[in-house]
Parts: structure tokens; sequence; C-alpha cells
């Protein structure tokens, strides 16, 4: 069966325009590789999809370089002449902007201000103003901000000390605060304790322990 005649237009669908490029790519490949084997000639085929993404094809023992430098001795066409005039341009363009910036840093150094007229000479100063003016408002912002800080430690500070000083009193006033925790009761914890060195004594008569004295009890917390 004979294949239809594809009608030459763009494809919309992605994907068939993807596959086609592909195919196509490759048989274009494939008769330039066959140019160059059968009649000795020199191709070159450049090729971007439509994602810009690069194919090429070359034929053996030659560049693309060397394939478009003939191109311009043939045709003589410069191909490179309109590049390069670009890139000279761009060239001068950047070495003069960075010129009138040094002279710019200069000139807020006060260096290179005879340069400059009255009226510039005014702008200059204006600018430096401002610039000085916003420097101070950063530089008080950033000064309260370091003393807002500061106090903030020191009362910090000051509440543990006062509290401290409050706990120092209280021990002062009452000797058995803080013996007893949970509000239990202290003589059930001093007797505990003598009745804690009696019976250590009994078992233990060898240890050379006397009479529980008020030095040498040992408290121990009574768990609820």
């Amino acid at each position: 069966m004979a294949r239809g005649k594809i009608q030459i237009k763009r494809i919309e669908n992605q994907t068939n325009r993807q596959v086609t490029y592909s195919k196509r790519r490759n048989g274009l490949f494939k008769k330039a590789h066959e140019l160059t084997v059968l009649c000795d000639a020199r191709v070159s085929i450049i090729m971007f999809s439509s994602s810009n993404k690069l194919h090429e094809f070359i034929s053996p023992n030659t560049t693309t370089k060397e394939i478009i430098d003939l191109y311009q001795t043939v045709s003589d066409v410069d191909v490179w002449s309109a590049h390069y005039e670009r890139m000279q341009e761009t060239k001068r363009k950047l070495l003069e902007t960075n010129r009138n910036l040094r002279t710019q840093i200069k000139q807020r150094l006060g260096e290179c201000l005879e340069e400059l007229d009255i009226q510039e000479l005014r702008s200059l100063e204006e600018e430096m103003e401002n610039t000085f003016k916003l420097v101070r408002e950063r530089k008080f912002k950033s000064l309260g901000n370091q003393i807002e800080t500061t106090k903030k430690k020191n009362k910090s500070q000051q509440d543990i000390q006062k509290n401290l000083i409050h706990e120092l009193e209280l021990r002062a006033e009452d000797p058995h605060y803080g013996l007893v925790d949970n509000g239990g009761d202290y003589d059930s914890v001093l007797g505990y304790q003598l009745r804690f060195h009696q019976n250590h004594h009994h078992h233990y008569p060898n240890h050379g322990l006397h009479a529980a004295s008020a030095s040498d009890i040992i408290t121990f917390h009574l768990l609820e």
C-alpha cells in the first residue's frame, strides 16, 4: 500500500512534533554521512530544536570553524566581524562605566573635586548629607536596641538577686525553712532520723558509733 502524502505544515501535537523532529534529524544526518563517504564532501549541519537543544553533524577530519572559515573565503562574507564589533562596543561601555564609578568613589572621598562645577558640588554635598543622615539614623537605632537589651538583662539579674535575698531572709527567720517539702511534719522527720541512728548503732556496735547528737543527724527526705 502506498504511503499517503504528508502535508507540510507545523505539527500541533508536541509529542508528535518531537518524534518527527528526531526521526528526520537522524535521516538528515545519515544523508550527510553518505555524502561525506560517497562524494568526499565536507558537510557541516547545525540544528536547534524548538527547545533550543543543539544537534550537530560534522564530517570526519574537519571542524565547524574550518567549515565557517572556508565559507567566508569562498563567499567573501565576514561572519565574525559583526560579532567582534558588538563585543568591542560592549567592552567600551563597560570600561566607561567602570571609570565613572571609580571617579564617583574618589569624589566621595574628597578627591577629583576640581573637575566639578558649583552645581555638581552642591549635588554631591546634598547626596552625602542624605547618606550621613541615613547612617546616623541606623546607628542610633542600633544603639537603642543594644540599650534595651542591656536593660532587660539587668532587670533579669536584679530579679534573681532579689529572690535570693528573700530566700536567705526566710532561712534566717526560720531554721527549719525548706527542710520538709509538701507541708510534711518536721517532728516526724526528726524522730525518724533519731530512730535510724539508734537502730544503726544496735546492728553495728563495733563501728564505734555514739549516741546521736545534733551534729550527727543525717536528713532523709520522706516520700509521700
